[in-house]
């Protein structure tokens, strides 16, 4: 009985917490990737203070999580908890051309979240690091070939070779996504723990697990644009 009333109360949390037309708005731009409180107050015409107190009470509803980034230590990312209210879908991102991921060294995140995009939607992807390695890293590799993936080693490139006008950048790290600006700039950031600084199989399999969740989650809020070979009657 304790656990029943338990569990009703942790859901009209949330229901609570989603009663505001506020909150609801942030909760459908973290649902699709991370922000930080800064970046949710700008994308959203929201005062500091008002954002800081609707935070507080989507993390008291156990909707949102912080982290500290890993790029500017000062910053906070703010993150969904997509198990706390799976039925939750954001409004769809229309007219996308091609899904371009991205990081820093174009060596782990990127390369797999590009293969996962692909086989799982069936439709082209690409990466792209801002300060590409030389090869991919071998971690990297091997969990996506224990996945059914194929990454080729020696297949990195740089942001400026890779990205066009039309493309939907996704950043898959915190340092793209606080380097990248202008045209380039990426559109959704999936704040994904680096796994070469750790440097083990868990921490690649975690990486892959992370990124495989947040493809499966969006990938059906994208409507691609239609080429100019696609005809409708």
């Amino acid at each position: 009985m304790m656990t029943e009333l338990a569990s009703l109360q942790g859901r009209a949390r949330v229901h609570a917490a989603l009663g505001d037309p506020a909150r609801l708005a942030i909760v459908d731009a973290l649902t699709l990737g991370d922000a930080s409180p800064g970046e949710i107050a700008q994308d959203l015409g929201m005062p500091t203070n008002l954002v800081a107190h609707h935070v507080k009470v989507l993390t008291d509803a156990g909707l949102v999580v912080r982290g500290r980034s890993e790029g500017d230590r000062r910053r906070t990312y703010l993150r969904m908890r997509p198990e706390a209210l799976a039925t939750l879908t954001p409004s769809p991102l229309t007219g996308v051309g091609r899904v371009v991921f991205v990081c820093t060294r174009n060596s782990a995140r990127s390369q797999l979240a590009a293969a996962l995009w692909s086989e799982r939607t069936h439709t082209a992807a690409a990466s792209a690091g801002t300060k590409p390695a030389e090869r991919i890293h071998p971690r990297a590799v091997a969990v996506a070939h224990r996945h059914g993936l194929t990454l080729d080693p020696t297949a990195t490139s740089h942001v400026a070779d890779i990205v066009r006008d039309d493309d939907l950048v996704v950043a898959v790290c915190d340092n793209a996504h606080e380097e990248l600006t202008g045209p380039g700039r990426p559109r959704l950031h999936w704040s994904v723990p680096d796994p070469v600084r750790l440097d083990t199989d868990d921490a690649f399999e975690a990486a892959y697990a992370d990124l495989a969740a947040r493809v499966d989650r969006v990938a059906p809020v994208i409507t691609p644009a239609m080429s100019s070979g696609d005809h409708r009657d």
